[in-house]
């Protein structure tokens, strides 16, 4: 799939390793590359949910339309579809939403 993000920093965070690390820590970085690298896999946002790839889900309440990704507990990487023909996901935010 095709990523877009939120804001430049989100997308700095999330394609630059030294820039994640920065901000996050080492191990949370790596996580964080890893769910990219998984959503720029998978051929939708439906495979990623029904085989669980990276705790992948869909989110209620106030937040719905939008998926989660499970990065270093309690943290998620946030996101939803961007269209419906073409598979293309906006990357929101880093988040403990708990």
């Amino acid at each position: 799939m095709q990523i877009e993000y939120k804001s430049r920093g989100i997308e700095k965070v999330c394609t630059n390793a030294h820039e994640a690390e920065k901000k996050h820590g080492k191990n949370m970085a790596a996580k964080i590359h890893q769910r990219i690298d998984e959503i720029t896999a998978a051929d939708s946002v439906e495979m990623l949910i029904q085989y669980k790839i990276g705790g992948c889900h869909i989110l209620k309440g106030d937040r719905k339309k939008q998926y989660a990704m499970v990065l270093i507990q309690p943290y998620r990487l946030v996101f939803e579809m961007k269209g419906s023909e073409i598979q293309i996901v906006r990357v929101i935010e880093i988040i403990d939403y708990h």
